[in-house]
This record gives structure tokens, sequence and C-alpha cells, in this order.
């Protein structure tokens, strides 16, 4: 599968201690965290119900759902809380001139392990 970088937001966009939720025409919403001065991009959907991780609690590298307080390390996408089993899809990410761009057409084997 062929690389396709797409440009989400700007760096200054991402708020401190949440996610930035960036809806897409094809595909479900994405979300932008800032962790320290690293940038992460997953998706924005809990893999256990249907909430918007944007709207979850962000402690340190570590975003809480909202809906049924499940949680995933946000750089890596692994659960980090009951009652969520399935990790969460993280993309690869960078930025340029104050952009994030983030790869979305990525093989199977190259998310989370």
């Amino acid at each position: 599968m062929s690389d396709e970088w797409i440009d989400l937001c700007a760096v200054d966009d991402i708020p401190e201690g949440a996610g930035l939720q960036i809806p897409l025409a094809d595909r479900p919403p994405l979300a932008v965290f800032r962790v320290g001065e690293d940038i992460h991009v997953t998706d924005d959907t809990c893999t256990h119900g249907e909430a918007s991780l944007c709207e979850g609690e962000v402690e340190d590298d570590i975003v809480e759902c909202p809906f049924h307080q499940g949680a995933f390390h946000i750089p890596t996408g692994e659960v980090a809380g009951a009652p969520c089993t399935i990790p969460l899809r993280v993309y690869p990410c960078q930025t340029r001139d104050g952009r994030v761009y983030a790869c979305v057409a990525v093989t199977a084997d190259s998310v989370n392990g």
C-alpha cells in the first residue's frame, strides 16, 4: 500500500492536555495529541465503544475514554485501562513548517507492532 501523507492541522491548534479531532471525508476521524514536545496521531474513536477520545481526559501520555473510562497509551495505542482490550490504531506523523502531517495509508504490520 502506498504512503498517503495528509495535512491535518497547525501545531499551534493542538490544545495542551487534550486531543484535537480531525474529521475526514473518507474515513473515521483522527485525533491529534501533544505529549510534551511530541505530536501523536491516533484514531479518535475508542475501540470499546463509539466515543470520541478527544472528549476524554488526557493525563501525561494516557487518554481516558469519556464513555466507560477505558484508557490508551497515546504514543503506542496500547490499552492502558479496562474495559478496553483492543489497541488503538496509531499513525506515523511529522511536522513541517508548523503543520502536522500523518501517513494514513499504511500496511497492517506497520501499525501497533
